[in-house]
């Protein structure tokens, strides 16, 4: 009879204790990252980009976030999404941490990409430029879930490569690297092949008379030598922005004192 009661017992606290874990685990796992006010994406896609945000922050330990409105509330586009990442106390590490954001302007067409933290040190400005370029069409035809995707595929990408190198650099291309790998393997191949056969040991000295054969006559002749001075132009022309939208800026810092990369445009 007792060691009934101990059994029940024993499965009662086995039965808190798993309760307890699941209930962590879903609350981790239900960490947001896809705040679609603007209505842009149906409930399928939001839970999809919540799976693929949480897969990519998780390894780069930088939450890569989604943030679309209809509203800006009287506010500038970056005003709106620094408020948001004050606010909301953004980031994977801690309250104001490692952050990317993509932020939707749908009243004024516009969109912003900023980067906190290890987000600003990998995702710069000129990256943030990139990664713009890459999703603005698909934001001008409506498809915003491919945008948001590309932006966090991209974003995770980019952040695997040292800072302050072109992410664009043809040696970080696959294809590029495999028909490398391949033309090596073969030129390593052919040697092998060529020495193969043995070895010559026949050269023109085999069969030269170094004893009775000498250099008889030698003559150099400078004719002149000729230098001419060019100008060289001074460029005074700076970089200007363009690319898609015709809009460029940089980061900034948000009214708590965050420091973030940036890129903005029109769609």
């Amino acid at each position: 009879m007792r060691s009934k009661i101990y059994l029940k017992l024993i499965l009662f606290v086995a039965l808190i204790f798993t309760i307890t874990v699941s209930s962590q685990a879903g609350a981790f796992h239900t960490k947001r990252r896809i705040y679609d006010f603007a209505g842009l994406l149906n409930g399928e896609e939001i839970e999809e980009l919540e799976s693929i945000s949480e897969k990519y922050s998780a390894k780069r330990e930088t939450d890569f976030i989604i943030l679309t409105y209809s509203d800006p509330k009287g506010k500038d586009i970056v005003e709106y999404m620094q408020d948001f990442y004050d606010e909301e106390a953004l980031g994977y590490d801690k309250p104001h941490g490692n952050a990317a954001i993509l932020t939707v302007d749908m009243k004024n067409r516009e969109v912003y990409l900023a980067g906190f933290y290890k987000g600003e040190k990998y995702l710069d400005d000129y990256r943030l430029d990139l990664i713009r370029d890459k999703i603005t069409s698909d934001l001008s035809r409506g498809d915003y879930f491919n945008a948001f995707h590309t932006f966090i595929k991209t974003s995770y990408k980019y952040m695997g490569i040292r800072p302050g190198v072109n992410p664009n650099n043809i040696l970080f291309n696959l294809w590029f690297q495999i028909a490398a790998s391949l033309g090596i393997a073969g030129i390593a191949v052919g040697i092998m092949a060529l020495n193969s056969g043995g070895r010559i040991t026949v050269n023109a000295a085999t069969y030269q008379d170094s004893v009775n054969t000498r250099v008889i006559d030698r003559r150099d002749v400078h004719l002149r030598t000729t230098v001419t001075k060019r100008r060289k132009p001074s460029n005074n022309k700076s970089n200007s922005g363009g690319g898609s939208g015709g809009i460029r800026s940089g980061g900034g810092v948000t009214k708590g004192g965050h420091s973030h990369s940036g890129s903005r445009g029109k769609f």
